[in-house]
């Protein structure tokens, strides 16, 4: 039997459990291997899993998404990469109930990518696929003997069925179009570093606490452990020694009921079984028994080393040693976890001990395509850095010197946002951890231009944000997108005066300007980012009255103003809230305004109390005004309350006006 020597390989999901282990394994041992890892970060990723490699010469980090054909085309003709070793994938079985689309998004849409870089760039000699024991479905609890390579695959939860359709696409591409593809199914794996959302980690942290052990049904499931380094050993074989078209089991005919694995947990940490153990509702369709045939493995040369006593007590060592690998795990904690898409993921990855915190995780000569999270770099390096779009704009000018004024590194992004390669070289040079997106087109002078500009208008406020939005996705950051609130009118659910604003949920019902139509559509559709958080600006006003730009600036030049009470926003103190909803890194839409509303004629009254005495002004009538605009102007009240919950300490909005326009602006002839 023939063995074959990669040069460049590309390990996927690789700061995650499983991946973590192979990749350390093949850095420590073969120095001639140049070994680049792709991952994330998601939940279940973290980048202490890859501390034995950081120093190492032949490893690179790149942090990423496989869904992103554009950098996976990148990485595999830059990095001359000749094999691939997919690990990269949604595994727990509890979130596919819940989450089942994100899994066929990364299981199938992601390894379908790949595959579909290797067939263009046609370098690949090898394409090891990690699949799993589950596609199997369920073994009859009489069985003998376990599954074998050519058994059927019937998977019975959508976390297997993805991993199938994976299979499925791998083989197909094999024999479509010669990739050099080959498949592993593998029992379940246990030992450091893994996620406490699976079963071992999750008894031994509970146990940890003192607290009961959750057991799904009856606990009479039977599955089958392998120690961590087992299966490492096991990649290390079939990278070397695989046949290409193969498929290979790692697995073991030692299975334990989970009833039996909670026991020998109870024991090891000196409590009863009986008092530390509670039985819990079951999930869905919870397959009895997946037991494997091993024969082709051995036959390559691999066998189990590690007896499940031994493999235990390591296990048990470690998460005693590393209470707080993973930071606050208590959502995975819980009998049936929901963690996909957990806010704060990549930062929650950081948190350790001042000695964790004070290692460089990734090598001086590795090159990062997008940072690591704050822990990864050396101690001094600001946790932050902000990409703003909009640098000749009114907001993003401000939000570069509120960064300048709290210490957070920025830089504004040099790209169009219709222009995605553009935007890709900036995340690629800049490595910001968020990204903000002042920018847009809102009018020259006033919303009016947009009439007679509406491609303009188009291109930017929605072709481009989009774009915008994607890439960041793409990169797993976070997008602060600056919208508007001017996509309301006051209605007879929402009457002036009655207090009753528009919240977050509600749909926009103004559309007389095509400015406030681009923004209603684009707010829509940035809804199936999971990525973005929407801020919804109306009438910005800052204590800087020399703008034009200002709101109050604006009025205070009018001969003729509307008095219309509005929403507005203050934003002298909302944007600093806004880099601190960056860093809470909170998502979805938020009327971004401060609570109440003004009138046009109260803020002239302030204006006149505060800054100028001798101040005059008159009003019109709204149909007076539609002679003068070309586009109606939308006047609503927006519901501040979610804003308010998160950040009890927001003013009112004329308390506002007073503290951070009014008073700072106060002039002696007023006094």
């Amino acid at each position: 039997m023939g063995s074959y020597t990669p040069k460049n390989i590309l390990i996927t999901g690789a700061a995650g459990f499983i991946a973590s282990h192979v990749a350390n394994r093949l850095i420590r041992s073969y120095p001639d291997y140049n070994i680049v890892v792709l991952d994330k970060l998601d939940y279940c990723s973290n980048l202490k899993n890859l501390l034995p490699s950081k120093s190492s010469p032949n490893f690179k980090f790149v942090k990423g998404d496989i869904g992103s054909a554009d950098l996976v085309n990148y990485l595999l003709i830059t990095e001359s990469i000749d094999t691939i070793m997919h690990f990269a994938a949604q595994t727990h079985v509890d979130n596919s109930f819940g989450n089942s689309f994100e899994f066929t998004k990364n299981n199938i849409y992601g390894t379908h990518v790949l595959l579909e870089a290797c067939k263009v760039t046609g370098q690949i000699r090898r394409f090891i696929h990690v699949s799993t024991d589950e596609v199997y479905g369920e073994t009859d609890e009489d069985a003998v003997v376990g599954n074998h390579e050519a058994s059927q695959l019937l998977p019975t939860n959508p976390y297997s069925a993805t991993k199938a359709g994976a299979e499925m696409l791998v083989m197909a591409y094999g024999r479509s179009y010669g990739l050099p593809v080959i498949t592993t199914r593998g029992n379940n794996v246990y030992g450091p570093n893994q996620f406490p959302e699976k079963l071992i980690p999750k008894f031994i942290l509970l146990a940890m606490q003192g607290k009961p052990l959750p057991i799904h049904g009856d606990g009479s499931n039977v599955r089958s452990y392998l120690y961590c380094e087992d299966v490492a050993e096991a990649f290390e074989l079939i990278l070397h020694k695989g046949e290409v078209g193969h498929v290979y089991n790692i697995g073991t005919k030692k299975e334990r009921r989970v009833i039996d694995v909670a026991k020998d947990i109870c024991r090891l940490f000196s409590v009863d079984p009986e008092t530390n153990i509670k039985f819990v509702e079951n999930r869905p369709f919870n397959d009895q028994r997946y037991f494997l045939d091993d024969q082709k493995l051995k036959i390559l040369g691999w066998s189990e080393r590690t007896v499940w006593q031994e493999g235990l007590k390591k296990t048990i060592e470690w998460y005693t040693k590393n209470p707080n690998w993973w930071g606050d795990v208590s959502g995975a904690l819980l009998p049936h976890p929901r963690m996909l898409m957990m806010p704060g993921g990549i930062e929650r990855h950081s948190e350790g001990s001042e000695e964790e915190k004070s290692e460089s995780f990734v090598p001086s000569n590795t090159r990062m395509l997008v940072p690591p999270s704050k822990s990864c770099s050396s101690p001094r390096k600001p946790p932050y850095k902000f990409l703003i779009y909009g640098k000749t704009g009114w907001i993003g000018g401000v939000l570069g010197k509120l960064c300048e004024k709290q210490g957070i590194p920025f830089e504004y992004g040099k790209g169009r946002l219709q222009d995605r390669s553009s935007l890709l070289a900036d995340i690629q040079n800049v490595r910001p951890t968020h990204v903000f997106n002042a920018a847009g087109v809102t009018g020259r002078p006033n919303v009016d231009w947009c009439e007679s500009h509406k491609a303009e208008t188009i291109r930017t406020n929605v072709a481009g944000t989009l774009t915008l939005a994607d890439v960041c996705r793409e990169h797993g950051l976070l997008m602060m997108n600056f919208a508007t609130g001017c996509i309301f009118e006051y209605d007879a659910k929402h009457p002036e005066g009655s207090g009753v604003g528009f919240t977050e949920e509600e749909k926009p019902n103004f559309f007389g300007s095509f400015y406030s139509k681009t923004k209603a559509m684009v707010e829509e559709l940035l809804k199936e980012f999971d990525n973005v958080c929407t801020l919804r600006v109306r009438m910005p006003i800052s204590s800087d009255l020399n703008n034009p730009r200002n709101f109050i600036t604006k009025i205070s030049r009018y001969n003729k103003v509307v008095n219309i009470p509005n929403s507005m926003t203050i934003l002298d103190e909302l944007l600093p809230i806004s880099i601190e909803m960056a860093k809470r890194n909170l998502r979805g839409i938020w009327n971004f305004t401060n609570p109440g509303v003004v009138s046009h004629n109260e803020i002239l009254e302030m204006y006149k109390q505060y800054i100028d005495p001798k101040f005059t002004w008159a009003n019109f009538t709204i149909e007076e005004q539609a002679k003068v605009i070309v586009a109606a102007r939308s006047n609503n009240e927006m519901d501040a309350s979610k804003l308010k919950k998160e950040f009890p300490e927001l003013l009112p909005i004329k308390e506002s006006l007073i503290k951070y326009v009014f008073e700072p602006n106060k002039t002696n002839s007023a006094q």
